[in-house]
């Protein structure tokens, strides 16, 4: 979700806008990065890139899919004009709440106010900083 590791990572990959994607949430794992899980009744906000085939495996070796660190998921996800499409997310192999790493956080809340996600949905990413929920994490 953060432009500046987007462009570093996939050079000219383009944001498309926000994209919410229901039944799911947000989950620090215990390896101390973000992933989404499944839950009736909860919604992600995030950011819709538009990357090619070489993106793609840039982002697979990042992700540690070869790993099993993470795996490929296609999900709907919402866009900013309410529209249904498919879009590729990464899926922890470890989806058990623990704390973020050093930094890590900030990157993410970053993206979030530089995309405009909502203002509630940035504030329920804050409270899993020190200063909020800690390893359990918001609910």
């Amino acid at each position: 979700m953060n432009p500046g590791q987007m462009a570093e990572r996939c050079p000219g990959a383009t944001s498309l806008g926000i994209g919410e994607l229901e039944g799911y949430r947000f989950v620090i794992n215990t390896r101390g990065v973000a992933t989404i899980v499944q839950e009736e009744g909860s919604r992600v906000w995030g950011v819709l890139w538009s990357i090619d085939g070489a993106h793609e495996r840039t982002l697979d070796g990042y992700e540690g899919v070869r790993e099993g660190i993470y795996r490929k998921c296609y999900v709907p996800v919402r866009d900013e004009r309410g529209e249904e499409i498919t879009a590729l997310v990464y899926l922890a192999a470890d989806s058990d709440e623990g704390p973020p790493r050093e930094g890590y956080l900030e990157k993410i809340l970053g993206g979030a106010e530089h995309f405009g996600l909502p203002g509630e949905y940035v504030e329920k990413l804050k409270k899993w900083g020190p200063l909020g929920a800690g390893a359990a994490g918001p609910r």
